[in-house]
C-alpha cells in the first residue's frame, strides 16, 4: 500500500504532499524534513528506494523515489509493494503531468495544484494504484476540464450581469 506521496524540490520546499494515512501537520512536516534529509544527499549512482527508514515511525515502510530536474518524486510504501512497480507508477505520474501541463515544471505545479492533485486521484486512491494508462489518465483530466470550464465561463457572466446591473 502507498502511505504518502510527496513532491519536493531541491531546498525541501513542499510541491504536493499527499498522506492517506491520518497524521497531524507537525507529522508531515517532520516526515518531509527526514526524507528530504536522507534523499538529496544521495549521489545519483545510488539506488532510488531506502528500506527501513528512521524518519517514519513504522519500520516495514521503503522510500521509493525518482529526482527529475529540481524535483523529487515520493511515494512511501509498505514492503508489499515492488519497488519497480512503484518507479515505473512514479514515470508514468511524471508523464500523465507532462501530457497535462504540456513540459511541465516546478512552476505548473505550484500554481495548479488542483489540477496536479486530480492527475494524482486518477492514478492512486486512497493508497491503491487505480489507472496506470496514460490515454485514460490524461482524457479523464481532459474530460474533467472541460466540465469546469463552462462553469467557470457562466459565472463569469453572472458576475459581468452583476456587474451591469449596478453601474
Amino acid at each position: 500500500m502507498i502511505k504518502s506521496v510527496l513532491i519536493f524540490n531541491q531546498l525541501g520546499k513542499p510541491r504536493l504532499l499527499k498522506f492517506y494515512t491520518q497524521l497531524d501537520t507537525h507529522t508531515q512536516q517532520q516526515i518531509l524534513r527526514s526524507i528530504h534529509a536522507q534523499i538529496s544527499k544521495r549521489p545519483d549512482t545510488l539506488c532510488n528506494f531506502v528500506e527501513n527508514t528512521q524518519s517514519l515511525d513504522n519500520s516495514n515502510t521503503r522510500i521509493i523515489y525518482r529526482h527529475y530536474a529540481t524535483l523529487y518524486f515520493v511515494f512511501v510504501t509498505d514492503l508489499s509493494e515492488s519497488e519497480l512497480g512503484i518507479l515505473d507508477l512514479i514515470q508514468v505520474f511524471v508523464e500523465s503531468l507532462d501530457r497535462v501541463f504540456e513540459n511541465v515544471c516546478e512552476l505548473d505545479l505550484i500554481f495548479h495544484f488542483d489540477e496536479v492533485h486530480y492527475v494524482l486521484s486518477e492514478v492512486v486512491s486512497a493508497g491503491m494504484v487505480v489507472e496506470t494508462n496514460l490515454q485514460e489518465i490524461t482524457r479523464a483530466v481532459d474530460e474533467a476540464k472541460r466540465c469546469v470550464k463552462p462553469e467557470q465561463e457562466s459565472s463569469r457572466l453572472n458576475i459581468g450581469a452583476l456587474r451591469r446591473g449596478f453601474v
